[in-house]
């Protein structure tokens, strides 16, 4: 595949989830990731008539690898994200072949290293993966390629490449990052890359003799590594919801603190209103403005207990239970003094 098309279908690939709605990343962010590296097979051309003359028809196979890469960027909260990496990959040769026979001693290493201006997508799944943010990017920039020994090496006598030249290149990337909850803004991440370069012409000296020849450097990558957003906000838990308090009215007959039925009833109903959240209940008693306030007193605290025994029969802890008395004082219907209201005659559940 010819490097115009190469980046042609890795600008697809990017252009296919634009739809999707972005987890921004927003501000300033460094990233590192290490891992493998297989370093795709190359032809070894001559460059001139002379020089495929003279070194055939050669090419190498190599053996996986180490790749590194090193990037700072900015994102820009919508899912887009921009960088500038630096790169590292090196692969030792495996095999050679020359005129379709596998040669003996095959010797030497294949090193890139270059910078890259990388445009990248995060895609928001809304939570589906749990938190992890898949995402894709396309990249160019410029990397050099080093042939060190490489060729063959049988009792001592050698006839290897080595030399370096620089050329365009471009990426294709595929990621997924996780964010660590304990430290905002770090992620971890995992990536796929395919980078190429548009060829390198490395000049190299053999036996006193010094030929220029063409080689390939199609490279595909599995990182590992870490990314941290410098100006992160740490994460807020959520607050519990606060349930609502709910009151429920139980009334007396006058001068009285017996329960009737009726107030039995409601008395139940508070006691099976006791849902989650619920860790405390007020039982306020009151009375209307007839008779003494000294009495009156005393008789509210008569009815806020006779309410919460029966509320302690119906299962509700004792603990969970607060009882007052108010005598006079707060009345559900303001009425003059010594006037015999029923509404002000009550007690007050409140469960919180």
């Amino acid at each position: 595949m010819s490097f115009k098309k190469t980046l042609l279908a890795a600008a697809a690939v990017v252009a296919l989830p634009l739809m999707a709605q972005a987890q921004p990343v927003s501000g300033l962010y460094l990233g590192a990731g290490i891992g493998g590296n297989y370093l795709d097979k190359s032809d070894i051309t001559g460059s001139s008539a002379a020089d495929k003359a003279a070194v055939g028809n050669l090419s190498a196979e190599f053996s996986w690898g180490y790749a590194g890469v090193i990037s700072l960027g900015w994102g820009f909260g919508n899912g887009l994200r921009a960088e500038i990496e630096g790169s590292y990959r090196q692969n030792d040769v495996s095999d050679l072949t020359l005129n379709n026979a596998m040669q003996s001693g095959a010797t030497g290493t294949a090193t890139s290293y270059g910078a890259m201006l990388n445009v990248l997508y995060d895609i928001n799944l809304n939570g589906m993966l749990g938190g992890i943010t898949p995402y894709v990017g396309v990249g160019a920039g410029y990397v050099f390629h080093d042939y060190d020994e490489v060729g063959t090496n049988m009792g001592g006598v050698k006839d290897v490449k080595t030399g370096d030249s620089g050329a365009f290149g471009g990426q294709a990337i595929v990621g997924l990052s996780l964010p660590i909850s304990s430290v905002p803004g770090l992620a971890m991440t995992a990536e796929y890359r395919f980078m190429m370069t548009s060829g390198h012409d490395i000049s190299s000296t053999t036996a006193g003799v010094t030929r220029t020849v063409d080689v390939d450097n199609v490279n595909h990558s599995l990182l590992v590594g870490l990314r941290y957003a410098f100006n992160a906000a740490p994460a807020v838990a959520a607050a519990a919801p606060v349930a609502a308090a709910r009151t429920f009215l139980v009334f007396f007959d006058w001068s009285k603190a017996d329960l009737t039925d009726r107030a039995r009833q409601i008395i139940g109903e508070a006691a099976s209103s006791r849902g989650q959240g619920v860790t405390r209940i007020e039982v306020n008693g009151f009375t209307d403005r007839s008779g003494p306030a000294d009495y009156n007193m005393q008789l509210s605290i008569r009815r806020a207990n006779a309410v919460a025994a029966e509320l302690v029969r119906r299962g509700v802890p004792r603990n969970e239970i607060v009882t007052r008395g108010f005598g006079e004082e707060n009345n559900l219907v303001p009425t003059a003094d010594g006037v015999r209201e029923p509404q002000n005659r009550r007690v007050e559940i409140i469960l919180k």
